[in-house]
Parts: structure tokens; sequence; C-alpha cells
């Protein structure tokens, strides 16, 4: 009996999702807890698992449609087998044969041996009709040389290899793949007028509509200020190697900056806080979401109680959040509340921006890009690696005088990383 492959539970304030790609197509045999389809929502892409081995015998929801949670995807017959398990009902069937007609099976065998196209499972002839693979250019490996899946999958991957690399949209894995496909041919015809037109997917669609949100509903004002990287720079060229030694991951910058925020957070609790309602809400803890990209839009997974970690700790976490993001791994849970956010533009090469706040946040504090520049230093003209800091924060939460010392705090205890040890 089939089972019914349903949209899992949606996690909260997620209404709808849009079915991405089948990791499996209809008639593949697949194994408990294997990822069947994609369900890509607004903020993180899910992974529907088999409930249990057997066969994907029908799929009903194609890649981009939108589901609710409950919605039947399509079926999975548990206990089944596909290619394997019909070459193996064949190989009986034809032992039957051999055993109750003689004349019939050396009729059979002749017939092979005259050209003859060899018998292929069900899945194989799917499989061939979708690639357009005559079955006369396929080795059969299955008994009596009856062709399997896997078979014709070897014939596609041959075939495949033999022409010239191409990349065209129609063989995208996902629609951010086909995106990128499509940018490039655009680029790579810059004599004619042409356009691509793609759906937006639904993860920056909703970037979308919370960075409208924010333009429309907060009084958002930033405040720039910049700091000497210097001594940050000594003290990580200092401990860098001992440090990977000790805690086996790198020293970075953005555990500096955490640390400097959270810091900076107690001593100005207003910038710590959001608005719910007609209510401001003080926070007494410090989740700071960091902002990383990937192949599907910004997404600011947060560190959980950041005051607690260790320097270690942050860029462990960071990384492991970071290589996450790229492969579309990172959970709802992780991208859920922050009181504080840190995005930092100068990776990509960013000298000066104004960053959007993350709602329903108070503020956000925007690092760049290191610059060496000359700077007056106790009356003489120095060179110092400059970095620009910009602080966006809602104004209705946020006084101005709050924001700059806020921002002036950040720049002392970066210019002076001994102070963050001594809380001071």
């Amino acid at each position: 009996m089939a089972t019914e492959i349903k949209v899992p539970e949606l996690p909260e304030s997620v209404s709808e999702a849009t079915v991405g790609d089948w990791q499996k197509q209809q008639g593949d045999g697949v194994q408990r807890d294997e990822n069947l389809v994609d369900l890509e929502t607004d903020k993180v892409v899910l992974e529907v698992p088999a409930v249990g081995d057997g066969v994907l015998v029908e799929i009903k929801v194609e890649a981009g449609a939108t589901v609710a949670a409950g919605d039947v995807l399509g079926y999975l017959e548990e206990g089944a087998t596909a290619s394997g398990g019909e070459t193996d009902a064949s190989a009986d069937t034809a032992d039957e044969a051999s055993t109750s007609d003689p004349a019939s099976a050396e009729a059979e065998t002749e017939s092979a041996g005259s050209g003859e196209t060899a018998p292929a499972s069900p899945a194989a002839q799917k499989l061939m009709a979708e690639n357009d693979i005559a079955a006369a250019a396929v080795k059969g490996s299955g008994k009596d040389g009856r062709i399997t899946k896997a078979d014709v999958q070897t014939a596609i991957d041959q075939r495949e290899s033999a022409q010239p690399a191409a990349a065209p949209a129609s063989a995208a894995k996902s629609a951010d793949d086909a995106e990128q496909v499509e940018r490039q041919a655009l680029a790579s015809a810059p004599q004619e007028r042409v356009e691509q037109r793609v759906p937006m997917t639904r993860i920056r669609a909703r970037i979308a509509e919370r960075l409208l949100d924010v333009s429309q509903n907060t009084a958002m004002l930033t405040t720039f200020n910049e700091v000497d990287m210097q001594q940050v720079i000594d003290t990580r060229k200092q401990y860098k190697e001992q440090f990977e030694k000790t805690h086996e991951v790198r020293l970075g910058f953005m555990s500096f900056f955490v640390k400097a925020a959270v810091e900076a957070l107690k001593r100005f609790p207003g910038v710590n806080s959001s608005i719910d309602a007609g209510d401001i809400v003080y926070h007494g803890y410090y989740d700071i979401g960091v902002a990383v990209s990937s192949p599907r839009g910004l997404l600011v997974p947060v560190l959980r109680d950041a005051d607690q970690m260790s320097y270690a700790t942050v860029e462990s976490t960071i990384r492991d959040l970071g290589q996450r993001a790229q492969k579309g791994k990172i959970t709802m849970d992780e991208l859920s509340g922050g009181t504080f956010t840190i995005t930092n533009g100068g990776v990509f090469g960013s000298w000066l921006s104004t960053p959007i706040i993350n709602p329903p946040q108070a503020a956000i504090l925007g690092m760049h890009a290191t610059k060496e520049r000359p700077v007056v230093v106790d009356g003489e003209i120095v060179i110092r690696p400059m970095m620009a800091l910009a602080l966006s924060y809602d104004h209705r939460v946020v006084d101005g005088r709050e924001a700059v010392l806020f921002l002036r705090t950040i720049k002392e205890l970066l210019e002076d990383p001994s102070r963050l040890l001594l809380q001071i």
C-alpha cells in the first residue's frame, strides 16, 4: 500500500512553501530518511525525508508549486524495490519459462542473438524515454542482457561526457543555479538586446518584503564613526598560531566585534531592545545575529547568549553557520530571535554603507573594509588601518545620544582590546 508523502509542519510564522528540486524521480528506489524533495520557505530550505525503504511511485506536485503543511507531495510504496527488484522478478519469470517450455526459451535465445533489443525494466524504459536514448544504445547488465535503470544512467553519463561542456538553464539543478546560468548567458551576448525573466525566489521575496517594511514603518537613522584596527590586528597576529593550535579554529575579527558589541549593549540596554505592539521590550540576554551570505540570499543566524561565549566559541560557531548557510542547512531555530545584528560588508570591499535594521530589533552594526590611510595621532600624521563603522537604529526606541555613545564605546573597546578582558 502506498504511503503519502506530506509537507511537514512548517516553522512558526511560515504558512506555505514552494516545492524545489525533487532529489528522487518517479520509479526510483529510496531508503529511510533519504531526502526526497526540497521545500523552500521564506527563511530556510526544508528537506522531506522518506519514512521508510521503498519506491517513489508517484510525484503529485511538481517543482515550483506552492504547498501548505499537510499537503500530499507524492506516494511511496514501502517495502517495494526499484529496478533491482524488477530485474529479479523478470529473472524468475524467465527461469519458469525455461523450465516449463525449453523450446520457447531456445527461441528467445535465438531472437536475442539475432540482434533484437533486450528487455528493459519499467524504470529503465522511463529513463530512456525522458533522455531520448534508444534501447539498442544501452548495454544491459541484468539477467539475459536485461536493461536496468543503472545501465541507462551509465549510458547517459557516457553521452554527456562525450559532449562539449555546456551549462544551459534547463540543466540547472535549482532555481538559483538557473538564475546564475541565465545571467552568464546574458553577459556572454553583450551585442544583443536580450532580456531574461526569472521568478523571484521565496527567500528573496521575503527579504524584499522585510526591507520595504523597515523603510516604511521605522524611524531609521544612521550614525558613523571609524576605528583604528591596529591593536586588533597586532593582537591577532601575535596570538594567531597559538590560538589556532589551542582551539582548532582561526582567530578572526568577528569575535572582537561580537564581544565589543555585547559589552556596549550592557552599557546601553536601550540598543538591545525591540518594539512589540505598543511596548518596548528590553532584553536581558544577548543573542547576536551575524549576517552571512548564501546562494539564496542574506541570512542572519543567531549566536545565542553571546555574552557567555569565548572568542573561540564565537569563531567556531560563526564558521559552522557560514558553511551550513552555503549548503542551505541552516535551521529555522538558528534564524529566529536575535536582539542585535552585525553585518560585515567589508568582506566584499564596501568602504561605507547604511545597514538596514533587522526588525523587530532596534539597531544593527555595519562593519566595512579596513583601509590604510593617513590619520593624525598625537599631533603627527601616521598611516593606520582604519575601518568605518555604521550604526543604524530605530529612533522611536533609541535616542541619538545613546546611539552615538554606543558606537563610540565599540570604537574604544576595539582600539584597546584589553578593555574587553577588564570590562572597563
